[in-house]
């Protein structure tokens, strides 16, 4: 039987479960930078919908589906954060489209970007003319990064909780072995202290898990 207070009580748990989760998960899901932000924010809001007007489905049953959906999305950030190949498959992780003036058109199919929506994001981005790119880069969230000639250079971070991110290494042309003497060199031992490392100006700086 259809009652505002059961409706109203439901709303207030799930209220109070979606405040709880973003505490515990970050901020991101408030602006999506990844797929698990999004898909948190649809399924969360999709459980507490189908449910409020349900008069069938109890209340405890309510609270149980809610704590296993939390469960899943905190036991799915901590294996991002700590288990690289599961995060990469899960973010995914930057793509090249455009490297001194050239369409990568394998990158571009790797994207799932038509050349409609690559030109639309580069007319978005102010540019007409593919020689005047230097590097354009899809991020993970699906946002464009274009570095323009006679700019700089887009540095991405080296290490990222406590795990090597190999493609960057490789983009560099270095390996592991010029990584640790890197940090060897800074009094570092083990790369899982290093929260981030980035590679800038020839200099290797690093933000260890214990720095305050």
């Amino acid at each position: 039987m259809f009652t505002y207070s059961d409706v109203a009580l439901k709303l207030f748990i799930g209220f109070v479960f979606m405040t709880l989760l973003i505490n515990f998960t970050g901020k991101g899901n408030l602006a999506p930078t990844s797929a698990i932000d999004q898909v948190q924010n649809y399924v969360l809001g999709g459980i507490i919908g189908g449910v409020i007007y349900n008069s069938s489905i109890t209340l405890i049953q309510f609270v149980i589906v809610l704590l296993i959906w939390s469960l899943l999305i905190l036991v799915m950030r901590y294996l991002k954060i700590h288990v690289r190949p599961i995060g990469k498959f899960i973010d995914g992780g930057p793509i090249t489209i455009v490297r001194n003036g050239q369409l990568l058109v394998h990158n571009c199919l790797k994207a799932n970007l038509s050349a409609k929506e690559i030109d639309f994001k580069l007319r978005t981005a102010g540019v007409y003319q593919l020689t005047d790119v230097k590097r354009a880069i899809v991020e993970q969230n699906g946002s464009l990064t274009i570095l323009r000639q006679g700019e700089g250079s887009i540095r991405y971070p080296i290490i990222i909780d406590g795990q090597i991110d190999q493609d960057v290494l490789e983009l560099m042309n270095h390996d592991e072995a010029w990584l640790i003497a890197q940090l060897n060199q800074q009094g570092i031992t083990n790369i899982r202290d290093v929260y981030m490392a980035k590679y800038e100006n020839h200099v290797l700086d690093v933000t260890r898990y214990d720095r305050t």
